[in-house]
């Protein structure tokens, strides 16, 4: 086919000319189909929610909803009424006490009741009571999904142990999924929900979303839900989300985010804290601005990754804020108000004379510092608990200890900002060897004094032999996530899982005031402005047809509600610009075919496949700053291509 003209003029004064004299100009768009629109989660539960119905429902034939919202197959939803207002007590039979879970909702005439911990593929059952009234109901669930990750292993001291359930976040594959005292799913969700999971103060959960703003694991927000999986707020954010949030005192949420917008570059860096009810940014702290990118470099230290951060915690009595940069080996402490810094936790070897005042002294027996720590957080006795992943032991690479000779361990320090001191006071997981050591991820948690929970998440085995690098960047590789339950220094519930999980959480199946409300979900916060790379007028656009080339290319575009979608499989050496057309004007979006566009542990290195086949890369347009309709153009190595589709923002 022959190629057509394009004709772009730089006629800027020109147009300048036209419009102060009143000529509009209308440039036919080509456009014959609108690009293929994505239904969000909020749209599908909004429908979904119509069909929930109470009116005529009785205790004896009640309305039964499983998975209601569709991404939550262990629940379920009852609807009935009744005359006068009553107390419901929902009861979901276990295999034993401890697997046995009740609740008691609030008096009402019409009652929605949230069923949770269905076991798959069973036929459970349901007993719900009232002033004299019981009704038993049977509730048939599918299977568990075929991939879904189940225990190897489970150790429980039922003695000391309560019917709370174990909810962990995946890290390489699995699902969001609580397992209770006898390794039994009993519930989980089937979309990529990442990062912590936590209940908030109203008893909801908040977890990322499933959709990615950068790769390779940077989500564009988060989800405030309840276990049937009702989304009541999605929060966006300009820069993402990862690793890490916390709920303060007045209701806001401080977020491991990004400044995808800094000239820079850098990842992992940077934390917000957004407005509970509007999603806007309320405050900023860039670690740049506080700490010096060049020092206390660990082996994982990059020029465009150099904190990395994966924890936020903040402290009330000391209005501070405590983060854990993985790749400084440093656990460090701003003041919330001004941002400086007060101290750092932490080998001050490879530190700058500027920094090494906000180091402690260690005092007492048996101390250690900790290496490439994963989530930092302040007690209620003031101690720094902490996992510390312990990779290489040195910032001396004459001194590295290999995997096999390592190990992980929970860690509390206790400190002195006055004297600078600092001292050990509890320690978990040396004494298992290099079979509890993870390189990466991991997770403690605080659940009473002297009760905690130790996560080894990220137990990785390269043809057998323990390995420093995340899962991934192997074959031949064995996953292990070793989690441990202490009470008085005690193992009293253990769970080892054949997969690397990220976070764990030891929650309640209900919340203390837990409640169901038909409310409509609301979207909070925006994706920010998409950086146009360039600009260029013209009186009109004629571009080549869709051809075998193209198609090569594997490309896919697709609306979402806030944002244009563009895939497509590339080579290193293509170059490839998303071009929106309106009117007389072209947005040009470049599309960059790299592995790590911004990447805190992917390397940019192509395999043999990848350099000759390509690898698949993704240009995300949000809808800010665009309004109406543009035709899409698809530029690949200077050839502009007529998609024939139009988006409308």
């Amino acid at each position: 086919m022959k190629r057509k003209q394009i004709i772009i003029i730089g006629i800027a004064g020109i147009l300048f000319l036209l419009l102060c004299i009143g000529v509009v100009l209308e440039i036919k768009n080509t456009a014959t189909e609108e690009v293929d629109q994505t239904v969000s989660l909020i749209e599908t539960q909004i429908k979904q929610e119509k069909e929930f119905k109470v009116e005529g429902a009785t205790i004896d034939e009640p309305n039964i909803y499983l998975n209601p919202y569709g991404i939550s197959p262990l629940t379920a939803l009852i609807t009935f009424e009744t005359e006068s207002a009553v107390s419901p007590k929902v009861t979901i039979k276990g295999k034993d006490n401890l697997t046995t879970y009740s609740h008691t909702f609030e008096s009402k005439t019409e009652h929605y009741l949230p069923i949770y911990g269905l076991y798959a593929d069973t036929e459970n059952e349901v007993t719900i009571e009232y002033e004299g009234v019981k009704k038993t109901i049977t509730i048939k669930t599918e299977a568990l999904p075929e991939d879904m990750i189940l225990p190897t292993d489970i150790t429980a001291d039922k003695s000391k142990l309560s019917n709370d359930l174990y909810f962990f976040t995946p890290s390489s594959s699995g699902y969001t999924v609580a397992y209770d005292v006898n390794g039994d799913v009993r519930w989980y969700l089937n979309i990529y929900a990442i990062w912590e999971i936590n209940r908030l103060d109203n008893g909801h959960l908040l977890v990322s979303t499933e959709r990615l703003i950068n790769s390779p694991y940077y989500m564009t927000g988060l989800y405030e839900i309840d276990l049937l999986g009702k989304i009541y707020k999605e929060y966006s954010l300009e820069g993402g989300y990862h690793h890490d949030y916390f709920e303060m005192e007045n209701g806001n949420f401080l977020v491991a985010s990004d400044n995808f917008a800094s000239d820079e570059g850098t990842v992992e860096d940077y934390i917000v804290e957004i407005d509970r009810n509007t999603g806007e940014i309320v405050k900023r702290f860039d670690l740049k601005d506080i700490l010096n990118e060049e020092d206390g470099k660990s082996e994982n230290w990059s020029e465009y990754d150099w904190f990395h951060n994966n924890s936020v915690w903040y402290d009330k009595n000391t209005n501070s804020i405590t983060l854990s940069g993985r790749h400084q080996d440093a656990v460090i402490n701003i003041d919330y108000d001004t941002g400086e810094l007060n101290w750092i936790i932490g080998d001050p070897t490879n530190w700058s004379e500027d920094y090494q005042k906000y180091f402690f002294t260690p005092v007492g027996d048996d101390f250690e510092w900790q290496w490439s720590q994963h989530a930092a957080m302040i007690t209620p006795e003031g101690y720094v608990f902490i996992f510390d992943n312990g990779n290489n032991k040195s910032k001396n690479k004459d001194e590295y200890v290999p995997a096999s000779k390592s190990y992980s361990r929970g860690v509390m320090y206790k400190i002195d900002t006055e004297k600078m001191t600092i001292e050990q006071v509890f320690e978990y997981g040396k004494e298992r060897g290099s079979d509890f050591y993870s390189p990466y991820i991991s997770d403690v948690d605080y659940l009473a004094k002297d009760h905690y929970i130790i996560h080894s998440g990220g137990i990785v085995y390269v043809d057998g032999e323990n390995s420093n690098q995340p899962a991934g960047f192997s074959e031949n590789t064995t996953l292990v996530s070793d989690t441990v339950e202490l009470l008085n220094n005690k193992v009293v519930f253990e769970i080892t899982l054949p997969t690397n999980n990220y976070r764990v959480e030891k929650m309640s199946l209900y919340a203390d005031e837990e409640t169901f409300t038909l409310t409509t979900p609301e979207r909070v916060g925006d994706l920010g402005e998409t950086k146009v790379t360039d600009k260029k007028f013209g009186l009109n656009l004629f571009t080549k047809q869709i051809d075998d080339t193209y198609n090569s290319h594997e490309i896919t575009i697709t609306k979402e509600i806030d944002r244009l979608v563009v895939s497509g499989r590339f080579k290193r050496e293509n170059k490839v610009n998303v071009i929106l057309y309106q009117n007389v004007s072209y947005l040009y979006y470049n599309v960059r075919v790299s592995k790590k566009p911004y990447t805190a542990l992917c390397v940019d290195i192509f395999t043999e496949e990848e350099t000759e086949n390509g690898i698949v890369v993704t240009q995300y347009i949000n809808e800010k700053g665009l309004k109406g309709r543009y035709q899409v153009l698809i530029e690949i190595d200077g050839t502009i291509y007529n998609t024939e589709r139009y988006v409308e923002f």
